[in-house]
């Protein structure tokens, strides 16, 4: 396999944040020898989740093996997993804030015809399922653990108790016709085909839709971490990517 320098189009603070961690780790555990030094663990974990690159690749590049480079990458995304807010933190930080809003996305997966809960009709492809929360200015709050794409938006939202918390919280949350039946939870636009609403009902859905578009960045935030856009590896490790995700974007943007 030939090998080449790359860059990543990460700052140094995700770096220093993550080999800080991973050096608290060793030093926990009793660690005294790795493969890698903690700085190039957190290099390896990076590349590997703002790229997508797969282990072997990696491997190679790092002059390690492969089952090494899982291992290492593993446990630093599990590290990061352990550090993301819960919901009831992130409502409660988000309480200062005008409104949030809410909607999920599906996240791209590696299946058969034959996996058909994970299947969603919606988007007609395999994928995950995040419910996402943003602020008014479209900044990534947090982000849902990952269940298989055939769930609707509403189940999702009722199953990871995110209507409860909101509802609470007295938070203003906008969401779309997904979410029908969400109140007072959740402000959705009137129901019905476009041309049998009054004009004061469409009215108030084109002032929702432009408010609901601001969520579309921080949806765009998640994915700007390549991994995201197609994932490969066993559904029960999604949610921990997408949480080591959320924690970096949280920690190393603010």
């Amino acid at each position: 396999m030939l090998v080449y320098p790359s860059g990543l189009d990460l700052s140094t603070s995700h770096l220093r944040f993550l080999t800080s961690r991973i050096r608290d780790r060793r030093r926990a555990i009793g660690s005294r020898w790795r493969r890698l030094s903690a700085g190039r663990q957190a290099l390896l974990t990076l590349a590997h989740l703002r790229n997508g690159h797969p282990y072997a690749q990696l491997a190679a590049g790092f002059g390690i093996g492969t089952a090494t480079a899982y291992r290492y990458i593993t446990e630093a995304i599990d590290l990061l997993a352990a550090l993301a807010p819960t919901l009831e933190q992130a409502v409660r930080d988000a309480s200062r804030k005008a409104f949030v809003l809410l909607d999920g996305t599906l996240l791209t997966i590696d299946r058969i015809a034959a996996d058909r809960p994970f299947y969603s009709g919606k988007h007609k492809k395999h994928g995950m399922n995040v419910q996402v929360l943003a602020d008014p200015a479209g900044r990534l709050l947090w982000a849902s653990p990952a269940l298989p794409g055939a769930v609707h938006d509403i189940r999702a939202a009722r199953e990871h108790g995110i209507l409860d918390v909101l509802t609470a919280a007295d938070l203003n949350c906008w969401a779309d016709k997904g979410y029908q039946g969400a109140d007072p939870a959740a402000r959705v636009p009137c129901r019905g085909r476009w041309e049998n609403l009054s004009g004061g009902q469409q009215a108030v859905n084109r002032s929702q839709a432009k408010i609901r578009a601001l969520v579309e960045p921080a949806i765009a935030t998640l994915k700007t971490w390549r991994l995201l856009r197609k994932l490969r590896c066993s559904t029960t490790r999604i949610t921990r990517v997408v949480q080591a995700v959320l924690t970096l974007h949280l920690t190393c943007s603010n």
